[in-house]
């Protein structure tokens, strides 16, 4: 049977972190895809594998979680980078203007 995650856990993991969520203006139809696709790794492969017995618990292992996505899970789309070795190479290539 599978686990289901509560729906006030990733909000309030956001909220605890003081990220904002994007909820209108353009991209906002994209940015749901991308945080959909992203709520539906971190629950395969963290939070239906774990027994979070409360929000801290949670947000611990979550916190681990996240950053081993962004340092060390190569991803595909991204050419076998990271997230953190492909946005310090792409920004590294960006110009400063003058």
């Amino acid at each position: 049977m599978e686990k289901q995650i509560p729906e006030r856990i990733p909000r309030l993991i956001l909220d605890a972190t003081f990220h904002k969520i994007s909820m209108d203006g353009k991209g906002r139809a994209f940015d749901n895809i991308m945080i959909e696709r992203l709520w539906r790794t971190v629950k395969y492969e963290d939070v239906y594998l774990n027994d979070y017995e409360d929000f801290y618990k949670a947000y611990q292992y979550l916190e681990k979680y996240f950053d081993f996505y962004n340092n060390e899970r190569r991803h595909s789309s991204l050419g076998k980078k990271t997230p953190s070795e492909f946005y310090h190479r792409n920004r590294k290539d960006q110009k400063v203007p003058a």
